[in-house]
């Protein structure tokens, strides 16, 4: 016969630990705290936008000074060497790059025996300035030519032979060191090449027209391939998009 089955003992449970609280949205304030009113909320989010902008712009401005003050003294220092020379002119006068601060010059390296090139290339260039000067609106240009030929040309040499060209087209010679300074100045090539029988020779040297702007900074030049209506249409660009250097200590 089959023993009744004793009922097992009941365990009392432990006691459950109290549920977890739900986690927090947001920045919900406290029960019963005050909340700002969505305008002065958006008022205050707007203050912070604003200060943050206005020092970013404040940062961003500093910078742009910075930059450029350390362009202006550049573009000073490039004023001061770039290119300077201590030549004569076909009067005898001595003519440096400071006598043409204040104009445009345009300068071309070349000598009165060239056979074809330099007599084409002193054509262009007067065809531009003529185009040039039909606009009374536009500053003062001057043409120069540097002869990087002083054994032969002399003053005279070169008031004859620039008869040819434009009336302003100012010649310019000196000293052999003084002419190779010059062509050193603007990084122009020359090398003179051997002599004939009767003493005769031919220099080689850059083909190149060079734009300087007032405050005798360079800022172009021009090989062979462009004609003079080219010449003159970049020339009036750069005049157009130009800004003059500002005083010492103005910047």
């Amino acid at each position: 016969m089959l023993r009744a089955l004793r009922p097992l003992p009941q365990l009392c449970p432990r006691p459950c630990p109290p549920p977890c609280p739900p986690p927090r949205r947001g920045l919900a304030a406290a029960p019963g705290a005050p909340r700002l009113p969505l305008r002065r909320r958006l008022a205050a989010a707007g203050a912070v936008a604003g200060a943050a902008a206005a020092g970013w712009l404040y940062l961003r401005h500093e910078k742009e000074r910075r930059q450029r003050a350390r362009r202006l003294r550049h573009l000073r220092q490039l004023a001061l060497g770039q290119g300077d020379f201590q030549l004569r002119d076909t009067s005898g006068a001595a003519r440096s790059k400071a006598d043409f601060l204040g104009r445009w010059v345009l300068l071309y390296f070349g000598f009165t025996h060239c056979p074809d090139v330099c007599p084409e290339e002193l054509q262009k260039l007067s065809r531009a300035v003529e185009l040039l000067e039909r606009d009374p609106a536009l500053p003062p240009l001057q043409p120069l030519f540097v002869t990087v030929d002083p054994e032969r040309d002399d003053e005279a040499a070169l008031a004859r032979y620039l008869r040819d060209f434009h009336p302003r087209l100012l010649g310019l010679t000196g000293t052999a060191e003084q002419v190779r300074a010059a062509a050193a100045a603007f990084r122009v090539y020359v090398s003179a090449g051997p002599r004939d029988a009767d003493g005769d020779y031919v220099v080689d040297h850059s083909v190149l027209t060079f734009l300087v702007d007032p405050d005798g900074i360079f800022r172009d030049c021009y090989g062979r391939s462009r004609t003079a209506e080219e010449l003159a249409r970049s020339v009036r660009a750069h005049m157009d998009t130009y800004e003059p250097l500002p005083p010492a200590g103005g910047e």
